[in-house]
């Protein structure tokens, strides 16, 4: 395998996209381990590099992806027309940006030129007012390669935190929970696992909807006709899974560490622990897509937008996570007995709460 080709999409331009990227970036060790490919421009680029003031970095220009140069940083120029950067500010223009910057990474994925995609963090609703259509990066990536869902999964070496629903209404969540749909979702899950993070045999806990996994009914009934039966089903297939647990009481007595990967009904029922416990590391992840993306867990945080304060240290993760699941796949096709590892016994594996 020669060297990794690490497609960059700028995400929104008055945000802290740019600034993570950038400090990520400067250190001289990332262009030995691939080759960076930002969509952007060098003026938006130079902008925000003038703002970090990085010290040693130095990028190569280029009209298309099919001229960088290898383990250089290169810069796609994927527009030509002169923008207002409005740090901090939600605007119609951020919005239209970070979408061509997504768009012609996408395309030059389809077509060969990048091996995989980390993608800064955009503001829905400056893309909305940019006539993007769908919800978020998982749902647009998803209807671009053709599959069905993709997974939205929070991600660190220590906890996988994965989700039925994503980017939707919380009363629009319960009638979208079915068995089919949670019998998907753990089939991807559980593929990612093997695949992309080499566990062979990975233990999933499954969380119920509603206050105390539904308390038998008493506090709804989803619990008992929907999710435990999913479970049932899943088992027979030779799973090991355990489920429903209370999200409550299944984080705050840790025992979530004692599992490969937890299945969330919903994107604050996962996202809320897994932002307590790894806001600086965890790394947003789409699986069940024909390629790699990761991201970045925090948003745009406009806040700090051009105060040169924000922490690299999550896009840095997406970025290395990305790499590591690219080479896992590769693996994966030629030996899979590398990913091997133990099943844990059942008493280490809580009850059911």
């Amino acid at each position: 395998m020669g060297t990794i080709r690490a497609g960059i999409t700028i995400g929104d331009i008055n945000g802290i996209g740019l600034e993570v990227i950038i400090k990520t970036l400067s250190h001289p060790s990332v262009t030995q381990l691939c080759t960076p490919v930002i969509y952007g421009s060098s003026k938006v680029v130079s902008y925000h590099k003038n703002i970090v003031n990085p010290g040693d970095f130095s990028f190569h220009t280029t009209a298309t992806a099919d001229k960088i140069y290898t383990q250089k940083i290169n810069v796609v120029n994927v527009w030509q027309d002169n923008i207002n950067i409005a740090l901090g500010k939600e605007t119609e223009e951020g919005g239209k940006i970070a979408h061509i910057s997504l768009d012609r990474a996408v395309r030059d994925l389809k077509e060969g030129h990048i091996d995989l995609l980390v993608t800064a963090p955009i503001n829905k609703n400056a893309m909305q007012m940019a006539g993007f259509q769908y919800p978020g990066h998982t749902e647009y990536l998803a209807h671009e390669f053709g599959v069905k869902e993709g997974l939205m999964m929070m991600v660190t070496d220590t906890l996988k935190v994965a989700m039925v629903t994503g980017h939707m209404p919380l009363s629009q969540v319960a009638p979208s929970i079915t068995k089919e749909k949670i019998r998907s979702k753990l089939d991807t899950l559980i593929k990612s696992l093997q695949i992309d993070f080499g566990i062979a045999r990975p233990v999933i806990a499954v969380l119920g909807l509603n206050p105390h996994a539904g308390e038998a009914g008493f506090l709804g009934k989803e619990e008992e006709e929907i999710i435990r039966p999913a479970i049932i089903e899943a088992k027979k297939s030779g799973e090991i899974i355990m489920g429903p647990y209370s999200a409550d009481g299944f984080f705050g007595s840790m025992n979530h560490k004692k599992f490969d990967g937890v299945l969330a009904m919903y994107h604050d029922q996962g996202l809320i622990p897994f932002k307590m416990l790894h806001f600086h590391d965890g790394v947003n992840y789409t699986a069940g897509l024909p390629f790699v993306r990761t991201s970045p867990d925090h948003g745009t945080a406009y806040e700090i937008a051009g105060k040169n304060e924000a922490d690299p240290s999550s896009f840095k993760s997406a970025l290395f996570m990305a790499l590591d699941i690219f080479r896992a796949r590769d693996r994966h096709g030629k030996d899979i007995a590398n990913a091997v590892r133990k099943t844990p016994k059942p008493s280490e594996i809580p009850e059911e709460m």
